[in-house]
């Protein structure tokens, strides 16, 4: 998050530092002093110890290193740092590149990391082993599926004119897009997800969604929008940023065409650490990327002046694999040994649960207001609400111990990582929240 600037305010929402938590009197078993025997936050306490004591996932976040007296809720942005990636770095720097040097890339296996990494996302996203390749940024392997998507709706028949592009789109997705469609004589129509089966139609070659707004976390409806698009012949493209690792997506379970993500958030590859494309094993062959390289070639080392591409996801590589982030997420995904992501996603929904429900406690009515859909099917793993002077607000509760975000103008963003957040995280950042407005 870019370090916040004050800007004027109206009292009703200045950060009061030290204020104290002014108890709800009106809501049911709140009566006493803060803190006390039946006061709110009393009550909300007790109940997160006893979340937390019998959250069976809880144990997780030991395999993180966290910083004591801070609540990390910006794992939706970056995520914490797992506890065996610094001596996992540490041997490919000393041992792998300071000692084998370029005999690494057969002895320590670098030439096969991304389709390796790849295959070990892979369940995380519902993807069956070599569909998934790691490598390059969010942006540049969505540059590969759009344009590889409209290459494939193309060559199904002519007629498609159309791109279709999530409304409320991360910038940068919407910039590729249009720099895509222009490369392949398409038309850009954004277009609100909810509205998509309607827009759909003859002319419509490709769609472009994101399965979680990054703004409100929103989380829409892949199963039924992917059946849409096909339903109307076209190719479907997911921007996974905000669900890969926070709930499950289920690429192959829903004949998704092709999906794009990053790994730095809820898979807490580490800041940079390279995305990943999904290429659905029956496009494969037909599979075009806009990016050929000597990595994705069939003979890489044959150094031949005409491009063939390889087999399979493989055709998604571009050139050389920046090895020392490949590898350090490689040794962060260990951190999900054992864990499905089905046990995430209902602690994640019982943890956004409970934070609403402390917020609505602790924090004065009308000053805060969720715009993250309450129902479960429509939430991804964070919480958004909105509220006059945001930047501001967040700027105090990270100088207080509570790390979310900000997004303008008026969005405070709290991201759930159920991996090494807890209950307590959740009240404590919520009566924290109350503390400022009180």
């Amino acid at each position: 998050m870019s370090e916040p600037t004050r800007t004027s305010e109206p009292a009703a929402a200045r950060p009061r530092a030290g204020a104290p938590l002014e108890p709800d009197h009106g809501a049911p078993g709140t009566a006493g002093g803060p803190g006390g025997s039946g006061s709110p936050t009393g009550d909300l306490a007790a109940r997160a110890a006893a979340l937390d004591a019998a959250d069976e996932l809880a144990g997780l976040r030991d395999r993180f290193t966290l910083p004591d007296g801070v609540v990390y809720l910006d794992g939706n942005s970056l995520g914490a740092l797992p506890a065996t990636v610094a001596a996992a770095t540490s041997d490919v720097v000393t041992r792998q590149w300071g000692e084998l040097l370029i005999r690494s890339w057969d002895e320590s296996d670098w030439w096969t990391a991304p389709e390796r990494i790849g295959d070990k996302l892979a369940p995380l996203v519902g993807a069956a082993p070599g569909q998934v390749v790691v490598g390059d940024s969010t942006s540049v392997n969505l540059f590969k599926a759009l344009v590889g998507a409209a290459r494939l709706a193309e060559a199904a028949g002519p007629g498609r004119t159309t791109m279709l592009v999530d409304a409320a789109t991360f910038p940068t997705d919407g910039y590729i897009a249009a720099s895509a469609a222009r490369m392949t004589g398409l038309t850009v129509l954004p277009t609100d997800p909810a509205d998509v089966p309607a827009a759909l139609g003859p002319d419509t070659a490709v769609v472009l969604l994101n399965h979680v707004d990054y703004r409100t976390g929103r989380l829409h409806d892949l199963p039924g929008l992917t059946r849409a698009v096909h339903a109307a012949g076209a190719i479907a493209v997911w921007d996974l940023c905000h669900s890969a690792g926070a709930l499950p997506v289920g690429l192959d379970a829903h004949a998704v065409d092709l999906a794009v993500g990053c790994t730095y958030k809820y898979l807490n590859g580490g800041p940079g650490a390279p995305a990943y494309l999904y290429i659905a094993e029956r496009h494969q062959a037909a599979f075009d990327s806009p990016l050929p390289g000597w990595n994705s070639h069939a003979d890489p080392f044959g150094m031949t002046p005409h491009y063939a591409p390889a087999e399979g996801a493989l055709r998604g590589r571009v050139g050389t694999p920046d090895i020392l982030s490949m590898l350090a997420l490689e040794s962060a995904l260990d951190a999900w040994d054992g864990v499905t992501v089905e046990a995430v996603r209902a602690k994640s929904l019982a943890l956004t649960d409970f934070f609403l429900a402390c917020v609505a406690q602790y924090v004065p009515q009308g000053t805060v207001e969720p715009v993250t859909p309450a129902e479960h099917e429509r939430r991804g793993s964070q919480v958004s609400l909105r509220t006059e002077n945001a930047r501001e607000v967040m700027r105090e509760l990270i100088a207080r111990g509570v790390v979310g975000d900000y997004r303008a103008p008026d969005v405070l963003r709290f991201g759930f990582t159920p991996l090494y957040v807890g209950f307590a995280d959740a009240e404590r950042a919520a009566r924290t929240l109350g503390h400022i407005f009180g």
